[in-house]
């Protein structure tokens, strides 16, 4: 109860301190890259009401050949133009706050006249005195406003990274004002949630998803078709990217939020922010941000069932739970921006999650490891290292029972030791069974084997216990192969200290046995037993018989990979049962194992002649060979019988080796 409580107090604090650390600008800078990352996957990438932006950009700068401000004249061309197509509205994102050349202003307003279509930008300019900071509107000349435009206010406030996000909906604004002239003339009314304030900007697509001419195609007659402006929302704006022209024109200029995953075109223009404004207005769009309380109020839950799982769950069962959780909140929020047009930042519950688990997880690692070094420091004297950390892991394994489960076995021997060591000292043979114990032991765990016992000078170990493992047989083999190798330097170094040399054999088998702990309720050990177990050593002393150092049953070779070449030897019969076993051992010559499966094939066919001429070309090819030369005399044997039991296959007793 008191671990529970301290993890529960654990988890807390950390989500506290997450909390803490949400109400900085860094936190927030960053859950604001999270909605740029949102809305470029998200957006559409299709214009969604009908605007042509009308884009100052470099084309119309090399064109005209003319300094910002262009020539108020300019622009009353184009207004002539558009609403001569029957354009639906035109919007000017630029401020004309102070007079011209006369002749032009008379030009502009003329255009402007009677239309009452045109939309002129006003802004707000702060001016920061000793005393107070004042806010001065900034509206077009009165002579444009006489002649019938309508001002609104363009001003949009970058967040810290200087990305358009939020805006501020007021009925004098610019967007507002195009889309009520808009809405109009196309015989529709603005949606009544359009105007919602504090609206977080839904962007239809990257810079140039709005249909985007350059300013000067509306200027020069002939460019464009007549009528190409019908019906449509015209934007006029600067956008040019060119540090020359930047400065010329002192344009209006953000970062995109698209530039998250499409860094190659990172700047966006304002225009184009009036763009999304205007469709937002339209449409109803733009995303309204979840309050604090219920996001903080769902954390809660979600933590406190989180924590509730570390202290009464498996780990694994907890750490999925965390990424459900996770990946939860992330979907929720995904299918919010999209659908529900809400935005929620995932980043706090994410971060309040992963703090908890994280923070009640180390503190439950702590607590299980101290218990873990009680139980290594009582058994790490008495049993395997890899048992040891099956009972780490599980402590209620220290029973006595077992349990049913499919291993692969293994037993070494070495040859003629017993001779051997009859003719050693006491210290000497020790000293030979320690040099082998240490060059074989690593081996087998290396690649993850339990070493049940040592026998004499024999070895028993097996794969897929306690630990589970559904490469055993692949590993086991491996194993092997990797231990014959290890005896020639194993050799080498007893010859340098005067010692007898040894050799290895090995018997490897696959299948079910009971693995657990057996003995006594004061001493008992982990280990393997069944019919299996039996095999497996009956297999390490069949190699004498075939001339062989390891031999390895078909169950084995059944869930072998090819990363290791076969010789098929025979088929063989244990004692007690009736079903054949084929017995292989590793071998790199490929025209010998062919040999040895087509001769063993047609052997067990009863096709005598060519049993016969298979094993006879293997002992041409490896004269001496003792599988090779068994079989031969039993091919021989079977071809005399004048009628051989129809349930005859030419397997072998292991009992006649």
């Amino acid at each position: 109860m008191k671990k529970h409580g301290l993890q529960f107090a654990a988890g807390l604090l950390a989500v506290l301190l997450v909390w803490a650390l949400s109400l900085g600008r860094p936190w927030h800078a960053m859950e604001f890259k999270t909605f740029d990352f949102y809305t470029s996957v998200t957006a559409p990438r299709v214009a969604p009401v009908p605007v042509v932006i009308l884009a100052i950009d470099e084309p119309t700068f090399q064109e005209l050949q003319t300094q910002w401000p262009f020539p108020r004249r300019f622009h009353a061309r184009v207004i002539e133009r558009v609403l001569a197509d029957g354009a639906a509205a035109v919007g000017f994102d630029v401020v004309f706050a102070e007079p011209s050349k006369k002749d032009d202003d008379e030009a502009l307003a003329k255009a402007i006249a009677g239309s009452g279509k045109v939309v002129l930008a006003a802004s707000r300019e702060m001016v920061e005195s000793g005393n107070a900071t004042i806010w001065t509107d900034v509206r077009p000349i009165r002579s444009l406003l006489d002649a019938g435009a309508i001002a609104g206010f363009a001003g949009v406030v970058p967040d810290d990274d200087f990305v358009v996000r939020w805006h501020e909906w007021r009925d004098d604004g610019f967007a507002s004002r195009l889309a009520a002239l808009g809405a109009l003339h196309m015989g529709r009314l603005v949606p009544a949630d359009a105007g919602t304030p504090a609206n977080m900007i839904e962007y239809a697509g990257p810079r140039g998803t709005f249909d985007t001419l350059s300013y000067y195609q509306a200027l020069v007659p002939g460019l464009l078709p007549p009528g190409y402006f019908k019906d449509k929302i015209v934007l006029v704006g600067r956008s040019v990217r060119t540090a020359s022209e930047l400065r010329n024109s002192q344009v209006d200029m953000f970062n995109s939020p698209f530039a998250v995953i499409d860094a190659g075109d990172r700047l966006f223009p304002g225009v184009e922010v009036q763009a999304n404004l205007l469709s937002n207005q339209l449409t109803g769009g733009g995303l309204q941000p979840v309050p604090d309380g219920p996001i903080i109020a769902v954390t809660l839950l979600l933590v406190l069932l989180l924590l509730y799982s570390v202290s009464n769950a498996h780990p694994a069962t907890t750490a999925a739970l965390a990424l459900t959780m996770i990946a939860t909140v992330i979907l929720v929020s995904l299918l919010l921006f999209v659908h529900g047009k809400r935005w929620l930042p995932p980043l706090f519950p994410v971060a309040a999650i992963i703090a908890a688990y994280g923070v009640s997880g180390l503190m439950s690692y702590a607590l299980a490891r101290r218990r873990a070094m009680q139980i290594r420091t009582m058994f790490s004297q008495y049993v395997p290292s890899q048992v040891v950390a099956k009972l780490v892991e599980q402590p209620e394994m220290l029973r006595l029972g077992g349990e049913v489960r499919e291993v692969t076995l293994m037993f070494t021997d070495l040859a003629n030791f017993t001779t051997m060591s009859e003719q050693l000292s006491a210290e000497q043979t020790v000293e030979v069974l320690t040099e082998y114990f240490n060059a074989m032991t690593p081996i087998i765990h290396r690649d993850g084997g339990t070493v049940d016992k040592f026998i004499g000078d024999a070895i028993m170990a097996f794969w897929g216990a306690p630990l589970a493992d559904d490469a055993h047989a692949q590993h086991a083999v491996d194993a092997a192969v990797d231990m014959l190798a290890a005896m020639e330097n194993l050799m080498q170094r007893l010859r340098a200290r005067g010692l007898p040399e040894i050799a290895m054999r090995i018997g490897v088998h696959t299948g079910k046995v009971v693995v657990g702990n057996v003995g006594s309720e004061s001493r008992f050990s982990y280990t393997a037993i069944g019919d299996a177990v039996n095999l497996a050593a009956r297999l390490e002393g069949a190699n004498k018989a075939f001339g062989s150092s390891i031999l390895i049953s078909d169950e084995t070779v059944s869930r072998l990979s090819d990363r290791h070449r076969l010789r098929h030897l025979d088929v063989v019969i244990v004692k007690g049962k009736t079903e054949p076993v084929g017995v292989f051992t590793p071998c790199d010559d490929a025209a010998l194992c062919e040999l040895s499966s087509r001769a063993i094939d047609a052997f067990r066919s009863r096709r005598w002649e060519e049993s016969t001429r298979a094993f006879e070309q293997i002992l041409a090819r490896k004269p001496g060979d003792l599988a090779a030369i068994r079989l031969l005399q039993r091919v021989a044997a079977a071809a005399a019988e004048e009628s051989l039991d129809e349930e005859w296959n030419g397997a072998v007793s292991l009992d006649k080796f």
